[in-house]
């Protein structure tokens, strides 16, 4: 008996297969806390970050999150603006993932101009 050395079927591996919809907790703003997109690095864990309530601040990570968030330009972030001079500085207290930032934009609580996600 002759065996079939010809390759199988490979046309369905390869496309992905279709995830069903899988609903995204996302952390929102409490309290004085903004939605914002770094905009720029500066340096010295000091970051241009463009809010939501239309102003630019420049914020930093505060040392207890130095190691825990990695943060690159695009990135969307809640800020925690300082009690002195809140409406130019501030701190970066959370990040959204990719996931959070997509359903984020979806409601319409993130409002970008570019497409970072």
């Amino acid at each position: 008996m002759m065996q079939d050395h010809s390759k199988p079927n490979r046309s369905n591996k390869s496309r992905a297969p279709q995830e069903p919809f899988i609903p995204v907790r996302v952390r929102l703003p409490r309290g004085q806390e903004s939605i914002g997109v770094i905009t720029q690095r500066v340096g010295g864990s000091r970051m241009q970050v463009s809010c939501m309530d239309g102003k630019n601040r420049n914020c930093r990570v505060p040392g207890r999150l130095k190691r825990e968030l990695w943060l690159r330009e695009g990135d969307a972030v809640i800020i925690e603006p300082w009690e002195f001079d809140g409406d130019t500085r501030g701190d970066i207290i959370f990040k959204y993932t990719k996931n959070e930032a997509e359903k984020l934009k979806r409601d319409g609580l993130l409002k970008t101009s570019m497409n970072e996600f």
